[in-house]
């Protein structure tokens, strides 16, 4: 018998201008991204409202408050796709060589004619200095998304090289071109210090006026070199992007409807029920609209943190998310214009319905000897957050959770509830801001009803983000954004080494080894098919372990803006694209004779 032997064939390295992670690019020849006007006429202010305050122009350190809207003052690698699942084209980079079949390397081609602001080159010295100083002095989620990379390469001035730990994360190809890049000379000088003069950026605004926790400004720079890009034509066309800081809500709404500032997502289903009837309103000058969205609905909820005993049981956990009342708030609180967040990927095609699938079953199989009962069983059935009748009682819901505590060792003594080991059962929600304070209030209530000594904790800022990063709270509001393709990204929010590491994301401290095989082989996934399946996977053992108490949603975003923005007909399907709008000179200056500007 003779046996012949062929090779197999190995793709050779290519060199395109876009990526698409397990999809193709449907813009790659465009000569502009369809949701772009490549006519908008340049100028006038769109202005925001923020919440806080600020100390840091750096939002890439592990210290400091930074100010809202950096992102303007920096290029990165590439940039997304707002119709596109997980899509990049070129900006700093003109093109990519990788290799098809080894995942281990990709080389980002930068573009000549990027310039920092000063008129200097960005070469790839300044690109690895850029990552070498995210790895090891940025924030921890982040050092832990781009944990695949190895070492980067300078190959010349416009050539650098990633080089990965692995060769089976095809994803991490387009992640290492979603940063920004800093000139390496003021990497060199300040990426640690706290200062509200910003890193050196190629971007398409410069920092303009800084009042010190009341405004940010940022001002458009007329050199920028990448104007004629194709995904930044009819891109950047305002030429002042301005913050209004505000300490409340209430306050920041008074500042709209007085034109302090000109545009605002609304997020209180109170004022865009009722509030919109002030005079401006009637004068014909404010524009409501719902933009609609595929991306999955942000997961909105009250994260236990699994660091404290008292979260440890999941009966503890199960109890605590029965005694929200979602129908009651809905009613009472938000005009029925809330959704009950169902997933942690709701709205979208990534959400896990029903029982598993066959295809789900092949993956859980082996993981269900990893998970405790109560979640193996909540994982195999048809997943539904308990519902109340909306009288405002929640009587069936606080029986239900008086029984889960007693069933997890919980007392009462002298009209006092107390853990199985006697200690007090006291619960403290810590929250900034006055926002969520009447959202939090019936469920406090609801907590004392059941015998918890539970209070609300509301500190300033700075406080609150330096107890966020280092896990110090019991329960607390965290929200969860997801993109149309979930990827590495999943280790920093669920993974069980992030849960020990100070300043990541994984706020709920998830210990899980069944997370774990997930989050590891959607990082993993070879087609889009393997993503949809495996974030379903992951969906179904979130909701099971019972981490969080899921709040409140809404599919697409609500806005309101003074009557002097523009935006083409068909926005994006992913996102508002803000950048992508535009001012009608002629409607401004209405605007401001109405305002007496």
């Amino acid at each position: 018998m003779v046996i012949s032997w062929m090779p197999v064939a190995m793709a050779a390295p290519i060199t395109t201008k876009a990526l698409g992670h397990n999809s193709t690019a449907e813009y790659i020849n465009a000569p502009y991204m369809p949701y772009a006007n490549p006519n908008a006429p340049t100028g006038g202010t769109l202005s925001f409202d923020a919440r806080g305050t600020f100390n840091s122009a750096n939002k890439w350190m592990t210290t400091g408050v930074a100010m809202i809207g950096t992102d303007y003052l920096y290029d990165t690698l590439m940039t997304g796709s707002l119709n596109e699942a997980f899509t990049m084209y070129p900006q700093l980079a003109s093109e990519v060589t990788y290799d098809p079949d080894d995942s281990s390397w990709i080389i980002y081609h930068i573009n000549p004619a990027a310039r920092f602001w000063d008129g200097t080159p960005v070469t790839s010295a300044d690109v690895k200095a850029t990552y070498d100083a995210l790895l090891t002095q940025g924030p921890m989620y982040i050092r832990s998304y781009l944990g695949d990379i190895k070492e980067i390469q300078t190959i010349d001035n416009q050539q650098v090289k990633f080089v990965f730990a692995s060769d089976n994360n095809k994803e991490i190809l387009l992640t290492v071109g979603q940063f920004p890049v800093f000139a390496k000379s003021s990497i060199d000088a300040n990426f640690d210090k706290i200062s509200l003069k910003p890193l050196m950026g190629s971007g398409p605004y410069k920092l303009g006026r800084v009042e010190a926790g009341r405004s940010v400004s940022y001002l458009r720079d007329p050199n920028y070199w990448g104007r004629d890009l194709m995904v930044n034509r009819g891109r950047y066309n305002f030429d002042m992007i301005k913050f209004v800081y505000y300490q409340s809500d209430e306050i920041a709404f008074e500042g709209f409807k007085s034109g302090q500032y000109r545009f605002r997502p609304e997020n209180k289903a109170s004022n865009w029920a009722t509030g919109y009837n002030f005079p401006a309103v009637k004068a014909g000058l404010i524009n409501k609209e719902a933009i609609t969205s595929q991306n999955p609905v942000p997961m909105q909820g009250l994260v236990m943190n699994m660091r404290r005993p008292i979260f440890q049981d999941i009966r503890v956990r199960q109890a605590l998310t029965a005694a929200y009342d979602f129908e009651w708030m809905n009613k009472t609180l938000f005009h029925n214009q809330y959704e009950r967040l169902q997933s942690f990927f709701h709205g979208s095609e990534l959400a896990a319905t029903g029982t598993p699938s066959a295809a789900e079953m092949q993956v859980l199989t082996p993981l269900l000897s990893k998970l405790e009962p109560t979640q193996r069983q909540a994982v195999l059935a048809e997943w539904q957050l308990p519902t109340s009748d909306g009288g405002g009682f929640n009587r069936q819901g606080l029986l239900k959770a008086r029984q889960l505590l007693l069933d997890a060792g919980f007392y009462y003594d002298d009209m006092k509830l107390y853990q199985s080991d006697g200690k007090l059962a006291q619960i403290e929600i810590l929250m900034t801001g006055d926002t969520m304070g009447r959202v939090l209030l019936p469920y406090v209530r609801n907590l004392t009803r059941l015998g918890f000594e539970a209070n609300l904790r509301q500190v300033d800022g700075p406080q609150y983000y330096e107890r966020m990063r280092s896990f110090d709270y019991d329960m607390t509001v965290d929200i969860f954004a997801q993109s149309l393709s979930p990827g590495a990204e999943q280790v920093a929010y669920w993974g069980s080494v992030a849960a020990d590491e100070v300043g990541n994301r994984n706020t709920a401290g998830i210990k899980n080894a069944a997370i774990d095989n997930v989050v590891e082989a959607l990082g993993d996934a070879k087609s889009r098919d393997d993503i949809i399946l495996y974030t379903q996977v992951l969906d179904r053992l979130l909701r099971a372990g019972y981490y969080l108490v899921p709040l409140y949603g809404k599919s697409g975003t609500n806005v309101a803006y003074w009557n002097q923005y523009r935006h083409v007909k068909e926005l994006p399907t992913n996102a508002i694209g803000i950048e992508y709008w535009w001012v009608d000179k002629q409607a401004e200056a209405r605007v401001d004779k109405y305002l007496g500007r």
